[in-house]
């Protein structure tokens, strides 16, 4: 047997023996580093213990195929300085993504657990991602580099390719960035019930892309961020559940106002007592408003404690006014239409 492929073989198993106690040490290190108050040195171990391993059983390797005269000269280009620069460079790229991808994830998810925005747990993973790519991007120039490839015309395709991505990307960058506004400039929360131009229902999502509302309907309504952020927004749900509620009546001419509007404030507390819908504070009120064509019009104004109640409201004061006006009764025109024929 010759003595070089002997030797070769002794180096590989050198390495193999070195990288398994390497590796031992490493895990015993990260389990000294679990005790530490700093998370600086699991991110190190964590970036460094995998490629060092791997790193001194390539260096065995290289070793064995350099030294002892065992490769064949067409193979000969395996072992050349530019292949072995390339294999640094990996490496280098291995552990420098490794190491950003913990860094960022750890301090990152830290940070962005003591700010009230969830703007910064949406940025986390594309960062995270962005960083990986980036130095691996990076790495892939390094190497053609090294081989003495004109990297110019990629990085200017680069660029045109970037500009193009950019401009097919626009309406995606924009409903993120609407996204960003939304959570920063907070116009309302997931459970609020809001009316986006003129869609009308409860906010079931706020996505980078798209905030999702259910209505009443119980439909589901998607839609972009950016439109959200230029239409005008109604939060029912800001200040606080109450809602003002108006119940419009009319009344015939000759009606006695004073007794109407007597009837219909009776009317508001009653709803008031026998409800849990209704509140008196603020006061209802009735209000006598304008002079119709068939009819004096008015308002009666009353307080629901929550948006939800807003039907109930309606369908128990309108019953009640009808059955009260039936009672007194109080006329409740309906339109009329006069036709008056002059003869010759």
């Amino acid at each position: 047997m010759d003595h070089g492929f002997l030797y070769a073989a002794v180096t590989v198993a050198a390495g193999l023996v070195l990288a398994g106690v390497a590796h031992v040490i490493i895990q015993w290190l990260k389990k000294k580093a679990e005790t530490t108050d700093t998370l600086m040195d699991d991110i190190i171990l964590m970036a460094v213990g995998t490629p060092l391993v791997v790193a001194i059983l390539a260096l065995s390797v290289y070793i064995a195929l350099t030294q002892f005269d065992i490769v064949p000269e067409s193979m000969g280009w395996l072992i050349t300085d530019q292949v072995i620069n390339a294999v640094f460079i990996l490496f280098g790229a291995w552990i420098a993504s490794v190491f950003s991808y913990n860094l960022i994830r750890t301090y990152g998810t830290l940070v962005a657990e003591k700010t009230e925005t969830d703007l910064d747990d949406r940025l986390m993973p594309i960062l995270e991602i962005a960083a990986r790519y980036l130095i691996w991007f990076v790495a892939f120039l390094l190497i053609l580099a090294n081989f003495r490839i004109d990297i110019t015309p990629l990085l200017a395709g680069a660029g045109i390719g970037a500009l193009a991505l950019a401009l097919a990307a626009q309406d995606i960058l924009s409903n993120f960035l609407g996204g960003a506004i939304i959570t920063m400039d907070k116009p309302f929360k997931v459970g609020d019930r809001v009316k986006i131009d003129t869609f009308f229902g409860d906010v079931m999502s706020i996505g980078p892309r798209s905030t999702r509302i259910r209505t009443l309907d119980n439909q589901i309504v998607t839609i972009p961020n950016v439109k959200v952020t230029s239409s005008v927004v109604i939060n029912y749900a800001m200040p606080d559940y109450s809602l003002k509620v108006r119940i419009p009546f009319s009344v015939a001419y000759g009606s006695d106002m004073d007794k109407v509007k007597e009837i219909l404030l009776a009317i508001a507390h009653e709803a008031a007592k026998k409800t849990s819908w209704v509140i008196t504070d603020p006061a209802p009120s009735a209000y006598f408003l304008e002079f119709g064509e068939s009819g004096l019009n008015g308002q009666l104004i009353l307080w629901t404690n929550n948006y939800d109640n807003i039907w109930d409201v309606q369908d128990y004061v309108n019953s009640r006014i009808a059955q009260r006006f039936a009672e007194e009764k109080i006329e409740i025109p309906f339109r009329q239409v006069d036709v008056r024929l002059r003869t010759p």
